[in-house]
């Protein structure tokens, strides 16, 4: 997954997995879910970002791996 966010344009993209979009999905004004070719969640794209989130406080938590 990747978190990308573009100060220019305030556009907060998460990637969940690589492919390109073949269709996308209004979720709400300004929130778009983007779909591969077999419907399946690529990126959500969130346009106006700073409006909507507070981008400051975001914090990435990945789990933690287990010892063997």
């Amino acid at each position: 997954m990747k978190i990308k966010y573009s100060k220019e344009a305030d556009v907060l993209l998460i990637e969940l997995r690589e492919g390109h979009p073949a269709d996308s999905i209004d979720l709400k004004e300004g929130v778009i879910l983007h779909l591969d070719e077999r419907g399946l969640p690529l990126e959500i794209e969130i346009l106006d970002a700073s409006k909507l989130a507070s981008l400051e406080e975001i914090h990435i938590m990945a789990p933690l791996e287990v010892a063997r």
